[in-house]
């Protein structure tokens, strides 16, 4: 072991990551096997009078670690791919302690793919997703939320000025209601206009940058927000639901604005359809 008195400070930093690495890595085995440990009241052998003074003394987690575990295993009863990742310490507990909740049967494989691979944001997000409105994930990518109202009252901000206009022509007796659909049905015919003529133009090509023109018409589609329905996170990237390294093209109709969260679910999403694809061939 060199002493880190002399190391640079690149080496040092590096030697701390793998060594926090390590430990965290150890510490969710070490959790991971706790539960079987307090089935056959093993701590007793060497006289600790409970599993939560084995767990502190031997490895140094807290009470509060302890009954999360246990309480994790006997809730992953139904779901056993889960309580293997949990048994195994494949993945840390707070990652699995956030999906215990959405955990069933029949989505316990796919909840763990993704625990596996997304950051503990992104399970948060796709967590509050399962739980809004019963997700439902089309080619591999793509989410859809329905949700079904026969009225729907909302609060929009407007200008005094269009407030005052949209009264008069309410107090008039015209159908305010009618006159928005007409608007937003030629919003909506515009942008796909313009989309169909991007589209057209398209052609294959090696670089990753998004043509102004399109990043326009998407923001004048979609606004600053992210474009999943419920979710209200800005939007930090433009994702290709078609993929971009087999499509090579930057089509408006196969591009959406999304946050962080919802852009890595898609990606990891995207990873596990294709290789369903390809394991089908």
């Amino acid at each position: 072991m060199v002493d880190p008195t002399l190391m640079s400070d690149e080496v040092l930093l590096s030697v701390c990551v793998r060594y926090g690495e390590e430990a965290r890595k150890w510490r969710n085995k070490f959790l991971g096997m706790l539960p079987e440990v307090n089935r056959r009241r093993l701590y007793e052998r060497e006289g600790y009078s409970s599993i939560v003074e084995f767990a502190k003394k031997v490895g140094g987690v807290s009470e509060e670690q302890v009954r999360q575990v246990l309480q994790l295993k006997e809730k992953f009863e139904e779901v056993p791919v889960l309580q293997e990742l949990l048994v195994s310490g494949a993945v840390s507990m707070h990652k699995l302690e956030r999906v215990a909740s959405v955990a069933k049967p029949a989505n316990q494989e796919f909840l763990a793919d993704q625990v596996q691979m997304l950051s503990r944001r992104a399970v948060d997000t796709l967590v509050k997703d399962i739980k809004r409105s019963d997700t439902k994930f089309l080619s591999g990518q793509r989410m859809e939320f329905s949700i079904i109202e026969e009225t729907m009252q909302v609060s929009v901000m407007v200008d005094p000025d269009v407030g005052e206009q949209l009264k008069e022509l309410q107090h008039k007796g015209i159908d305010i209601n009618a006159e928005l659909r007409v608007f937003l049905q030629e919003r909506a015919e515009k942008i796909k206009e313009e989309k169909d003529k991007i589209a057209a133009t398209c052609q294959p090509t090696s670089s990753r940058y998004i043509p102004a023109r399109t990043k326009k018409l998407l923001k004048k589609e979609y606004g600053t927000k992210c474009s999943i329905q419920n979710c209200h996170n800005e939007a930090v990237d433009l994702h290709h639901e078609q993929r971009y390294t087999m499509a090579l093209t930057h089509d408006p109709h196969y591009l959406a604005p999304v946050c962080e969260p919802h852009h890595e679910i898609a990606h990891t999403i995207d990873v596990k359809y294709q290789e369903k694809k390809r394991r089908r061939k």
